[in-house]
């Protein structure tokens, strides 16, 4: 099925003012369980938007089967930052353990958009007298930070105590799990691309069916109004996960005061998010079960 571009895709708090006199927007909640899990299911526990804070977590990460990081792990992708996470996630017990990056994790953007691609720091300031880092937020971090971060090199081969996925598809099991970081313009960090057709071609390239799909954006419409009333999620993508995609479980974050969990009738969406609007580690992971497909055995 073709998804068209909607009218207002550039402006999703439009859109979604139009497209909530249709929608079913239900809020759930979900205790952590309190029994094992079933032979024929998976347990699966979500986090997002760690932002290096692992330290300071005060909760207990709940055992499971598969553990699922939805980006942001990092403040703005530094090796040591990097080898930090992967340290902590190394620590937990879940036998599958799959990441996707965010907008924070510069250095994993090969595409990066920013000039770094094209210039180097030293041509842009012999030809301007100005740093390339003059037309960057650098959201809180140091500007020496974000450009040794940017010059890091082959930075996925640091996660080896999990599974990093870049537009990719995994099975585990028999549950069709798919993973991309891609998402609405925000502040031109990682993994930032135009809406409309930009990032439809995006998830034109999820495919349709799965059980699990990953994203650092939350659609429109769940998981995605900020704090001062504007909606970032991205309509194409709301349109993609109902109309084909129709994944079981949309698990994602980016938007912090977000956190929580939503459904259409068909498709529960978990927003993440870890750290709460203050950035602060307080919103404790979310836990589901996943029922296997017939036939299939966690062995």
């Amino acid at each position: 099925m073709d998804i068209s571009i909607h009218p207002l895709t550039q402006n999703p708090t439009a859109a979604w003012k139009e497209l909530s006199k249709t929608q079913r927007v239900i809020k759930v909640t979900m205790k952590p369980p309190q029994t094992g899990v079933a032979f024929n299911k998976a347990r699966v526990v979500c986090m997002s938007d760690t932002h290096s804070l692992t330290p300071y977590i005060k909760f207990d990460i709940p055992d499971g089967d598969i553990f699922i990081h939805s980006g942001d792990f990092t403040k703005c992708g530094l090796l040591k930052e990097v080898k930090e996470f992967n340290n902590w996630i190394g620590t937990l017990p879940h036998r599958y353990k799959i990441v996707i990056a965010g907008n924070h994790e510069l250095s994993f953007d090969q595409s990066f958009t920013h000039p770094f691609q094209n210039k180097t720091l030293t041509e842009r300031t012999k030809h301007t007298g100005m740093s390339i880092l003059d037309d960057l937020p650098t959201l809180g971090n140091a500007k020496e930070d974000i450009v040794e971060a940017i010059q890091t090199p082959n930075i996925r081969d640091v996660l080896t105590n999990c599974t990093y996925i870049q537009d990719e598809l995994l099975d585990v099991w028999g549950i069709r799990i798919y993973g991309t970081p891609w998402q609405p313009e925000f502040c031109n960090w990682a993994f930032n691309i135009p809406r409309g057709q930009p990032c439809l071609d995006k998830w034109n390239q999820i495919p349709s069916d799965i059980d699990i799909l990953i994203t650092h954006t939350p659609p429109l419409g769940h998981g995605d109004l900020c704090c001062s009333g504007v909606r970032a999620g991205c309509v194409e993508l709301l349109n993609s996960i109902q109309k084909r995609i129709k994944p079981k479980y949309h698990v994602f974050g980016h938007i912090h005061e977000g956190y929580g969990i939503t459904s259409d009738g068909r498709v529960i969406y978990v927003n993440a998010s870890t750290c709460d609007i203050n950035y602060l580690p307080n919103n404790s992971p979310i836990v589901f079960d996943v029922t296997l497909p017939p036939g299939m055995r966690k062995d």
